[in-house]
């Protein structure tokens, strides 16, 4: 049975919607920008901190809505600067958010480079077989207001209230739709929360600093590049021929590469931006030279920048990362063929900041003993 909310929330509110329902409420059209203004820019969770609002018309909005639908339930911290989130939905369902920093020389923690990424489903229905998402199936599309709550939670804790700039709404330098879930399958509330994103009276992030992770949806690429929004698209490609690709990313057997790749250059050719290629490497299976000069052939071919991911090892499945020397020779041949490639270092490993790895171990604690209905917050656990 699909779950509906009691109460819509604020954060998945559009400005010219949300004005239309304050004036069918007999309220003044501009209470809707107020309102925003309380929630986006000054990031408050809770009516009463709205001052400068008529009380008649807080308690209509406490009537007909909720702010934030998501509560954190647990956070974890690693010795890398890498922070993930626990966070419980309102018919208990969990996903997970993850905070990772890249201290920059001479600039510290605090100014380092910071990147969220971000849920959009419960589970996963696309069953990649290197993700612990799909472990425990699909249970449900988010809701914007859901995913919008993720980067308002983590905005919070990354600037808090007394050192926040109150002309800017988040901190960050990129949000990553690389979390749980498709982003592409549940491509309606993707779009509404790009565009609160990126709209002024919302979180007003520039798209440049947004990418959508996808598995592979061809035809929803295709739509997306026809949407007024420059953000960035990143392919996990993991397989470099249709072969190995199946091996590893069922959806290749319904988009195999020879679909999939003018999907990609279509959406280059309108955008103009530089494409990333995800390759996570796993022993045995696709780190072999041959698939390095196959990965060469699609990078050349699309322009894109290949993002190399030493394979991070998820309990229940068998695969293991290749040995620093094997990985070493497989970024070699695309460096030596002028591809442009990075090799990203695990973050996050000691608290299991792998895609779906936190939901899967908490799910099954929480399954051999009835959780509380009101759970409380659990403090930081900080883990070598």
């Amino acid at each position: 049975m699909r779950f509906v909310p009691e109460k819509k929330s604020l954060l998945g509110e559009n400005l010219e919607s949300f004005e239309s329902e304050i004036l069918v409420a007999d309220f003044p059209k501009y209470r809707a920008k107020q309102v925003f203004d309380w929630i986006f820019k000054k990031r408050i969770s809770d009516w009463d901190s709205m001052r400068n609002l008529p009380k008649v018309f807080v308690e209509w909005l406490r009537t007909n809505y909720v702010i934030d639908p998501t509560k954190i339930l647990l956070d974890k911290q690693s010795n890398d600067v890498t922070q993930k989130f626990l966070i419980q939905l309102e018919d208990k369902q969990l996903i997970e958010t993850v905070l990772i920093r890249a201290p920059q020389e001479g600039v510290g923690v605090k100014k380092s480079r910071k990147t969220v990424c971000v849920s959009i489903q419960v589970g996963c229905a696309y069953g990649c077989k290197f993700c612990a998402s799909g472990l425990a199936g699909f249970k449900r599309n988010l809701f914007a207001s859901e995913v919008v709550a993720q980067l308002l939670h983590m905005s919070r804790i990354d600037s808090p209230k007394e050192t926040h700039d109150p002309n800017e709404s988040v901190s960050f330098d990129n949000i990553v739709f690389m979390g749980m879930g498709e982003p592409l399958a549940n491509y309606n509330e993707l779009v509404s929360v790009l565009k609160i994103m990126n709209a002024s009276w919302g979180l007003n992030i520039g798209a440049r600093r947004i990418t959508v992770s996808t598995s592979g949806l061809a035809p929803e690429i295709e739509k997306l590049a026809t949407e007024a929004l420059s953000i960035r698209l990143a392919i996990s490609l993991h397989g470099a021929t249709n072969e190995v690709r199946n091996q590893i990313m069922p959806i290749n057997k319904r988009y195999p590469l020879e679909v999939l790749i003018p999907a990609i250059e279509k959406f280059r050719e309108i955008h103009g931006r530089m494409v990333t290629l995800e390759f996570i490497l796993i022993d045995g299976v696709n780190d072999s030279l041959e698939q390095a000069r196959a990965l060469v052939k699609i990078a050349k071919r699309l322009h894109a920048h290949v993002n190399c991911i030493p394979y991070n090892k998820v309990e229940g499945l068998e695969w293991k990362r290749p040995s620093i020397s094997r990985q070493n020779k497989f970024v070699q041949i695309l460096k030596e063929a002028n591809v442009s490639v990075t090799i990203r270092r695990e973050k996050g490993h000691s608290i299991n900041a792998a895609c779906g790895q936190l939901r899967l171990k908490k799910e099954l604690e929480m399954a051999e003993q009835e959780p509380s209905p009101s759970s409380p917050f659990i403090k930081p656990i900080i883990e070598d």
